[in-house]
């Protein structure tokens, strides 16, 4: 039977391990009351996929993905939540899970879709019957891109955690659920999913990736665009009120600081919240353009978003004496924005303004705001620079609308993010094809997928090249432009000199580009220049305090110049960051085990494992299982490695390390010659990882190594 909605073979699709079902037959009698209860739920015939008698993989002549593609084309997909569903190496993990979440991502709804009442769902429902480890909760949170939310069938009591059951009491059950409630609740969000999904026109609220050029209508443009010139007005009354003051103060050099913090919405409209955050990081860019203004970084400003903190504290942790704030409220044709500038040091309001007008009147107020602030502080203020603060680089706002969501997702780090980033700059660039910031944008997320090994190197490099290159060819005065070529530069190329060029342009542009300065740190980094490198570091860390990629990036800075206390240290600030990123606990790790605390190290770095489960963190348990002379365990290592092949790209730099762990330099050769032909990224932390193999660094084969790389061998 087919799906209710067009295009779809089932509606409902249920994976679960075989494990789960063998013993009792859990699994097939949950599915046999659910479709009794989806029968008194639905008016229409609702169709479920469920295989009575699964096997945990096909057989050797079967092709998995042809046999299980057509019947992951579903509505809904719910995965049997247990003991041993969270297995990344079984059947049902790999070519169930993992297949609908990349399936749904791509498909004409997406994988998370808005409800009727405004509120967002997946369309992975999760049913829970067992409480879970830390590490397979974890492992399923990030596979999912979130906090589990499950309907939960288990049976709790003292020392009991089991599949809730049909005849189970409720006031026996720890839980207090009962079975028929579950059954019904699972029922009530199938139809609320499937409801929106047939109510939902494809990405309803998002931009298609495939959308024909069209007209848009006057009202819509000159209200996006009295947005975007209003919060630049507002930016440029902030810096006159931060600048004129201190005209008349003496001579001695005061450094002048901001942050712009998140603004509120106001409005009903989820959507506003998300462009006003938009809004904000755009601001934050425009005040980054003043040489004389240091300006907090984006990610560490929103870091402070629904906190409720006293600006005081804000502002001396973010290290800055002034914070602009302000609101957003949209309502038909009225546009309410509000702003405030506020010194740290006394809680003083240096400047506010409230701004409700109707649509029409929008180029009227941006001229009077526009010639009463610039006549008063363009000269003085700007210089040079006012040009590439009052720089538009669009005349489209559909088309900087769809910038701001591809930064959004950008900003997330994930591969999620990285792919609805690009989908969104491509987007753009439909409405403005010569639209640089765009450009630069996928250039930069193909990058990050490459050296992060989500996709191989044919899928990424060629577009990640084109996209740089074409960003400048448009543009050659945007910072993001030569940072995106800075980088292919770098971790492709290793074309070090050509890199370190791209950075200072980079920075001369954006001198408060966080971004800018920690990747040209991890360039000097590379050549050995460790003093400028720490000095860079620190730069972008001042800027950017509370961001986890550049408290990473500044540990890893301090893991070349052989500052192994200071790793940890960054390592250790990055996990109360946030405890579930892989990155703390890998530095940790690795900063340990540098100082030979092996029995400390290793559980850092199987955490970091178990966050990232890849050849990047499972190389360096290679590498301390082989310092420690645990062979077998190094070994084990490896095997893990090779099975992770079928699901994940892999680097030969990686198996390169952990056979020089086991002492076989012969073949740790073999796989870096082959790293260094297909140009992998990470073979550029060999110079640095060898420290601790003496005997291999002394090789002088090790040597030719580096020189191929471009890197010098001291």
């Amino acid at each position: 039977m087919a799906s209710i909605v067009s295009g779809y073979v089932y509606d409902i699709f249920i994976s679960y391990r075989q494990k789960d079902n063998k013993h009792d037959g859990w699994v097939t009698e949950f599915v046999k009351n659910l479709k009794g209860e989806l029968e008194s739920t639905f008016k229409e015939e609702i169709s479920v996929y469920f295989d009575i008698n699964p096997h945990d993989g096909l057989l050797e002549t079967h092709d998995v993905n042809a046999s299980l593609k057509e019947k992951l084309k579903c509505l809904v997909f719910i995965p049997i939540i247990s003991q041993t569903y969270c297995d990344s190496k079984s059947f049902a993990w790999q070519h169930e899970l993992v297949a609908f979440n990349e399936i749904a991502k791509e498909d004409q709804f997406g994988r998370d879709i808005r409800l009727a009442g405004g509120n967002v769902a997946s369309r992975i429902l999760p049913v829970k019957i067992h409480d879970l480890d830390p590490e397979d909760k974890t492992l399923l949170e990030n596979e999912l891109g979130g906090v589990l939310r499950a309907i939960e069938f288990i049976y709790k009591e003292s020392g009991v955690n089991r599949p809730l059951n049909p005849e189970d009491d409720e006031k026996k059950n720890l839980n207090g659920t009962k079975y028929r409630n579950q059954i019904n609740k699972v029922a009530n969000a199938l139809k609320e999913i499937i409801t929106a999904l047939k109510k939902k026109t494809p990405h309803d609220g998002e931009v298609p990736k495939e959308v024909v050029k069209s007209k848009v209508d006057k009202p819509k443009k000159l209200k996006l665009r009295y947005l975007w010139r209003s919060f630049l007005i507002l930016a440029l009354i902030a810096l006159g009120y931060l600048f004129i003051p201190k005209l008349f103060e003496s001579s001695k050099p005061v450094e002048i600081s901001i942050a712009v913090l998140p603004f509120d919405n106001m409005s009903n409209d989820p959507d506003q919240e998300f462009f006003s955050d938009g809004m904000s990081e755009e601001i934050n860019n425009k005040l980054a353009q003043v040489p004389e203004l240091k300006v907090a970084g984006h990610t560490s400003s929103s870091s402070f978003k629904g906190k409720n903190q006293e600006l005081h504290t804000i502002g001396k942790q973010l290290n800055v004496n002034h914070i602009l704030e302000g609101s957003v409220r949209k309502s038909g044709n009225k546009i309410r924005i509000t702003a405030k500038l506020i010194k740290v040091s006394d809680g003083y309001n240096l400047w506010s303004e409230k701004y409700e007008r109707q649509v029409e009147d929008i180029f009227d107020i941006q001229d009077e705001i526009s010639l009463a602030i610039l006549n008063a502080i363009k000269i003085k203020l700007f210089g040079t620079a006012k040009e590439a603060v009052l720089k538009k680089y669009t005349d489209n706002p559909e088309a900087y609308e769809l910038y701001l969501k591809g930064r959004f997702y950008y900003n997330k780090w994930t591969l999620d993010g990285f792919n609805k980033a690009i989908d969104y700059y491509n987007a753009a660039i439909k409405r403005d094809s010569v639209y640089a910031l765009a450009y630069a944008g996928i250039a930069t997320s193909y990058e990050a997928i490459w050296f992060y090994n989500y996709l191989p190197s044919e899928k990424c490099l060629e577009q990640m090249k084109l996209a740089a290159e074409y960003s400048l060819k448009l543009d050659n005065e945007i910072a993001e432009s030569h940072l995106a070529m800075a980088r292919l530069k770098m971790m492709y190329e290793w074309d070090f000199a050509a890199a370190i060029d791209e950075y200072k342009k980079a920075i001369e542009l954006n001198p408060n580009s966080a971004e800018a300065h920690i990747f040209y740190a991890i360039c000097l980094g590379y050549i050995g220049k460790y003093t400028e490198a720490i000095k860079q570091a620190s730069i972008a860390y001042s800027l950017d305090p509370f961001s986890s990629m550049i408290n990473f990036n500044v540990s890893t800075v301090y893991w070349m110049t052989g500052d192994y206390e200071k790793e940890v240290e960054f390592g250790r600030r990055l996990v109360e960051l946030d405890s579930n990123f892989y990155g703390g606990h890998f530095q940790v790790g690795r900063g340990l085990m540098n100082l030979k605390r092996y029995k400390a190290a290793v559980p850092e770095l199987e955490k970091a494992a178990q966050y990232n489960y890849s050849s990047m963190t499972l190389r360096y348990l290679g590498l301390i299982y082989g310092l420690m002379g645990e062979n077998v365990k190094t070994r084990e290592v490896l095997e893990e490695m090779e099975n992770l092949r079928s699901t994940q790209v892999e680097a030969n730099a990686d198996f390169g390390a952990v056979y020089m762990a086991l002492g076989e330099f012969d073949n740790a050769f073999q796989y870096f010659e082959k790293a260094i032909k297909s140009h992998e990224g990470r073979m550029l932390n060999i110079k640095h990882a060898i420290r601790q193999f003496p005997e291999f660094e002394k090789d002088p084969r090790t040597k030719q190594l580096l020189e191929k790389i471009g890197l010098p061998s001291q």
